[in-house]
């Protein structure tokens, strides 16, 4: 069953001109020492790497009902890429408290997000399974960490 489904969309030049403008202080704030390496990584794309993390944020929260309030924090949510480049949510602290909330009993719950850009947009979309648990209490088949 859906819980939740959240999208977004960012103007990479906007993040780029933050960058410019905070440096250190902007992503140090918004995003974990994991995304900020991936973006830096990418000397062509890291503003639009950016940018994609942004809207997976920002989708995120709206999937979570909540959006960017309630005491979430833009490091709650994280953005990683499994080793075929798929991008996976993670959630901690308030985020994850709400996930968990919003769950159902005998549920787990996993994040889908996709992200794209095409400059100067960014966008991400990301919606929330529940998945019925087995027996053992495990999730379903294809659960992410």
């Amino acid at each position: 069953m859906i819980l939740g489904i959240g999208s977004d969309l960012c103007n990479i030049e906007r993040v780029e001109r933050t960058l410019a403008r905070f440096g250190d202080r902007f992503r140090n704030r918004v995003y974990t020492p994991a995304e900020q390496a991936r973006a830096e990584s990418r000397p062509h794309g890291v503003a639009a790497t950016y940018a994609k993390r942004w809207a997976a944020k920002e989708a995120c929260s709206k999937a979570l009902g909540t959006g960017l309030r309630m005491g979430i924090a833009w490091k709650d949510m994280a953005v990683s890429n499994l080793e075929t480049g798929q991008p996976v949510m993670q959630v901690t602290g308030w985020a994850a408290d709400r996930l968990a909330a919003m769950t159902p009993p005998g549920h787990s719950a996993v994040i889908h997000v996709t992200l794209t850009d095409d400059h100067p947009w960014a966008a991400a979309v990301v919606v929330i399974e529940a998945r019925p648990c087995d027996r053992a209490g495990n999730g379903g088949a294809g659960r992410l960490p």
